[in-house]
């Protein structure tokens, strides 16, 4: 099997774990590296030996040596690169949110459409190996007809600032930086039916907490007090087969503890996947709570873009279709916008 070969736009944290994985796959050769700071982007290409350094995509996109490109920017670039990799016909992995809001997305698709290349949405806790164990169980038929799932991943205190806190740069805060994974996972998990409604609230009362004192906290580092998005979000999602999925997302929230959940509920069963993998059925009139014996039963980071990494890059040497490609893409942003609108006008959106 040929190498594939990949660069790699945008040099932030995150881009360690898009090179990492690359790294490690024996079919990946990496042969280029763009960041608007040339520094940071050297910086890396000394790290993981990468031959060609960019400040410019454009130029980046022009060389007839790259395969494929990860996009590992700030959100309010995401449709902008991708439309243009797609142009200049690069297989792309994005990283998520896929972009904005919902136009946006629709631009990406009908890119996508004009391309034979391979577009992937970095869903990463789909690759993660409790979600792929109960996803199987799921597809099998173990806990049934699922029509309802929650999810919730609270911060206490982790506004991470910089990018992530201007709106203009991220399109919002917690629901659409942390909040799309369990979402995504959720639905996923629930065999992507289509939206039908969203009711939905944000809140910006705590902003990003930065007068607190003898408290680590998460936090980029670019960290600055400006803060234009909201701190805490919830909603309720309901589906065109009848399922229904409730949420709620913050980085900053008067709470004892970080929280992070993930469960589906089946007539024959239920799960949880975060903050470990279980499963919940009947055998003999009694009530079983089943605890997989895996060597991650909840997220694992690393494993995870891995895992991710190695399907993307199997996906443009082979054909196969991604997990996670540009339908699903859209229709997660569908979601994410409806439930910003929804809060904004205090009213639930409906679909026909």
């Amino acid at each position: 099997m040929k190498k594939l070969r990949v660069g790699v736009i945008g040099a932030g944290s995150l881009s360690e774990s898009h090179l990492g994985a690359y790294q490690q796959n024996p079919n990946v050769e990496l042969v280029a590296i763009c960041d608007l700071i040339e520094e940071r982007a050297k910086a890396k290409a000394e790290t993981y030996n990468i031959g060609h350094v960019y400040t410019d995509y454009h130029e980046m996109l022009k060389n007839p040596e790259l395969d494929a490109i990860s996009i590992v920017t700030w959100n309010n670039s995401h449709k902008e690169i991708s439309v243009a990799a797609l142009d200049a016909g690069k297989h792309v992995l994005c990283e998520k949110p896929l972009c904005m809001n919902h136009e946006e997305a629709l631009e990406i698709k009908a890119a996508t459409e004009r391309s034979d290349k391979k577009f992937m949405v970095g869903y990463v806790r789909r690759h993660a190996s409790n979600a792929v164990i109960l996803k199987d169980f799921i597809d099998k038929g173990t806990l049934g007809d699922i029509y309802y799932a929650k999810a919730s991943i609270l911060r206490r205190l982790g506004n991470p600032g910089g990018w992530f806190s201007d709106k203009s740069r991220s399109g919002g805060g917690p629901l659409i930086d942390i909040g799309v994974h369990v979402i995504d996972l959720s639905w996923y998990l629930m065999g992507r039916p289509k939206v039908k409604s969203v009711s939905a609230n944000t809140y910006s009362k705590l902003g990003n907490r930065s007068n607190i004192k003898s408290l680590s906290f998460y936090k980029a580092a670019d960290y600055s007090p400006e803060n234009d998005v909201e701190d805490l979000a919830n909603a309720l999602i309901r589906f065109d087969n009848g399922a229904s999925l409730m949420v709620d997302v913050s980085f900053a929230l008067h709470l004892k503890n970080d929280q992070s959940s993930v469960a589906v509920f089946g007539d024959k069963g239920g799960a949880e996947v975060e903050p470990k993998l279980t499963i919940i059925h009947e055998a003999n009139d009694i009530i079983l709570n089943s605890s997989p014996q895996v060597d991650h039963p909840s997220f694992d980071f690393s494993e995870g873009f891995q895992n991710e990494i190695n399907h993307f890059v199997n996906c443009c040497l082979t054909g196969e279709e991604p997990i996670g490609g540009i339908d699903d893409g859209v229709e997660m942003m569908k979601i994410l916008t409806a439930i910003y609108e929804s809060a904004e006008k205090q009213q639930e959106i409906m679909f026909e």
